[in-house]
């Protein structure tokens, strides 16, 4: 198996620095423009219920004046098995219809199915309705509007009232699909990427001769000796070559004039 040199990988990144530069300016260039003007900005409106008593009472023993806590224990798990029932109904066609027709809004069942998420926290008896618009205002009041008809139709249904409303969805003014910072970084991540794979292949496809491991490669055979470039000793010789050449000329110019 052939060996990785660490060291010529970094050497060959180091000697295309330049392309990976401006590989990464140009991903970071469109990652600007796409952010600022292609995502349109939606917000999203949340509104938190829970499960109360289904009893609605306060379950304390008419003779001891304490609470029952196994009829708590009983209503507990009753609830939380209830949850997921819950959360289907939120979105279910009774609700969305009402949704539309109280809010007259000109939106059909499957496009506001789609705009409504519904959360259960782990472990506890906490739904969250969660609603994405173009439409900051029409966001909230779909929220709002889907957690009151959700209450009522779980009243009627059960003909319990055990649904409570804690947070009611407010207007929000900053976009949760849009995330500079993020979405920069990410097409930067990109430009990273892409631009190493067009270092590997430009390396790759570079069959020129760069080192004496190289011809042996090629050709099979043993190098014997190699002759180093004296890039000093050219130079200067080739500045005295020029001297001397400048010098003659001067003379043939003396002699001329003598």
């Amino acid at each position: 198996m052939e060996e990785i040199d660490l060291r010529e990988v970094i050497k060959t990144f180091w000697n295309k620095k330049i392309y990976i530069i401006i590989i990464l300016a140009v991903f970071v260039f469109i990652g600007v423009i796409y952010t600022f003007n292609f995502v349109t900005p939606k917000y999203t409106a949340k509104t938190t219920l829970i499960l109360a008593s289904i009893n609605g009472t306060s379950n304390k023993n008419a003779d001891t004046g304490y609470t029952d806590t196994s009829v708590i224990d009983k209503d507990i798990t009753v609830n939380s098995k209830l949850v997921s029932t819950y959360s289907e109904l939120i979105k279910s066609k009774t609700v969305l219809r009402q949704v539309i027709s109280n809010l007259d809004i000109n939106i059909d069942e499957d496009r506001l199915k789609k705009m409504i998420t519904v959360d259960t926290v782990e472990d506890t008896e906490l739904i969250r309705i969660s609603v994405e618009n173009e439409n900051n205002e029409l966001a909230c009041y779909i929220a709002n509007e889907t957690a009151n008809i959700f209450k009522e139709y779980i009243k009627n249904i059960y003909e319990v009232e055990n649904v409570q409303i804690i947070d009611v969805a407010e207007i929000e003014t900053d976009p949760s699909n849009i995330h500079h910072k993020r979405d920069i970084a990410i097409f930067g991540l990109i430009g990273i990427v892409v631009s190493a794979g067009y270092v590997l292949i430009i390396n790759m496809l570079d069959t020129t001769i760069k080192s004496i491991d190289d011809v042996e490669e090629i050709t099979g055979l043993t190098v014997l000796a190699s002759l180093p470039t004296l890039d000093g000793f050219e130079k200067s010789d080739s500045k005295n070559t020029g001297k001397k050449a400048k010098d003659k000329h001067i003379a043939k110019r003396k002699g001329g004039r003598k």
